[in-house]
């Protein structure tokens, strides 16, 4: 009695995602073939691997024991298919991400668009989520989080080295009214307030030398997206609590004013994060090494900057 590869990557698939839909839409065939080939194989076999409901799939006994056998043959053949890949002198193929909006943005021009002029037999499929997503069950190669949103079972690599959230208004939101010193003072203010994933209403968080405060801000627009509140902030609709990233053209130019700025200290950053395995594809070390790259020039250039603004003096800076 023999099985097929394809018969034993749908038995681990459908172990995997918890049902024939998921599993089929990953394997990409429809899910009556993907039930018939394993009905197929349970026949052959002579045993039942799956308990089916008309609400879940779960394996049996018998299957736990049949997957935990042939997954390590499946990974080894995995392995020598993407090592002889390897040897290809340009990573091909197609790569899932899944990442926040706003780390799309931030890594979308200094990394990605980078990453496909270098290797322009990949193509890139990213998927926007604020909610955080199993990478593995939903079908991503990897994805871009913050640093402490990055699941602990995943290998993650540094992309920026920290991240500040900031407060911004725009000049003619404060044309009559008081710039706030402390967060309480946020509470006589209007503020663009920010509907989470989850369905919460976000209270903004401050700390200063060790004192914590997270304040539920009054406002007359509640937004579930950052670049709708960054153009409420623009039009003086109210004060808004954004990425340093997001903002730092509109700050630069004074199209925004920041305030608060010594009780909003920065966090770890971005994160590219992927499944720990024993091996990684072509496509996807590729892009580790371009983040370790990039990383790793801005760093060069930071220490830099340091050196000039060190050596011409600080009244020269205050000029």
């Amino acid at each position: 009695m023999k099985a097929s590869l394809s018969e034993l990557e749908a038995v681990t698939a459908i172990a995997r995602l918890g049902g024939f839909r998921a599993a089929a839409r990953e394997l990409g065939v429809s899910s009556s073939s993907l039930s018939h080939a394993v009905l197929a194989l349970e026949e052959r076999l002579g045993v039942r691997l799956f308990n089916r409901t008309t609400r879940s799939v779960a394996l049996t006994a018998a299957g736990e024991a049949f997957v935990s056998e042939i997954l390590p043959a499946l990974a080894a053949i995995e392995g020598a298919v993407e090592r002889v890949a390897e040897s290809q002198a340009q990573p091909s193929g197609t790569l899932r991400l899944n990442t926040s909006p706003g780390a799309a943005r931030m890594v979308l021009r200094p990394l990605l668009v980078e990453y496909l002029r270098r290797h322009p037999q990949m193509s890139l499929e990213v998927a926007t989520d604020n909610a955080l997503v199993d990478i593995v069950a939903m079908g991503f190669d990897a994805g871009f989080r913050l640093a402490e949103a990055v699941p602990p079972d995943m290998i993650a690599v540094p992309v920026f080295d920290q991240s500040q959230m900031v407060v911004v208004g725009s000049p003619d939101y404060f044309r009559n009214r008081t710039v706030p010193r402390r967060p309480g003072d946020l509470l006589q203010h209007a503020c663009i307030r920010a509907r989470m994933a989850s369905g919460r209403i976000y209270h903004w968080e401050f700390s200063r030398r060790g004192e914590s405060v997270e304040i539920d801000v009054p406002g007359p627009l509640i937004l579930d997206d950052s670049d709708l509140m960054l153009e409420a902030a623009l039009s003086g609709v109210g004060l808004a609590y954004l990425s340093e990233h997001a903002v730092r053209e509109h700050v630069t130019t004074r199209r925004l004013l920041q305030v608060l700025d010594d009780w909003t200290p920065p966090y770890d950053g971005l994160c590219l994060y992927f499944p720990g395995r024993r091996h990684v594809p072509a496509m996807l070390r590729a892009l580790i090494d371009l983040a370790r790259e990039m990383r790793s020039g801005r760093s060069r250039a930071d220490a830099g900057a340091s050196e000039v603004l060190a050596s011409t003096g600080t009244a020269a800076v205050k000029k």
